[in-house]
């Protein structure tokens, strides 16, 4: 199962509310794309990088566009924690605003 955190969808939306400004196409299609990618991890939880910041095996990454969305493999599912700008400095992020 894939279950979206509340942080990621926020992010989600942000990506769609800054796309939509010059494409209602473009938005929807960028956004669908990135929750498809996601859905893949139902099958291939550990296709994704493990994200260097935190050098941990169970969190990882997958680049889509220009974005970096970054999950947590956990017992029971997977967990999508964020998606940032592939150029944001993840390293100051607090690990625990992710899964809020």
């Amino acid at each position: 199962m894939v279950r979206w955190s509340a942080p990621a969808k926020k992010d989600l939306r942000q990506i769609y509310d800054y796309i939509v400004r010059d494409s209602k196409y473009y938005a929807k299609n960028v956004v669908q794309n990135i929750v498809a990618r996601s859905e893949s991890l139902k099958k291939f939880p550990e296709i994704g990088r493990i994200v260097p910041e935190t050098d941990d095996s169970n969190v990882r990454e997958l680049f889509i566009y220009s974005y970096r969305l970054i999950y947590e493999i956990l017992p029971d599912g997977i967990v999508i924690l964020a998606i940032i700008h592939g150029k944001r400095d993840l390293s100051i992020i607090d690990r625990s605003e992710l899964s809020r």
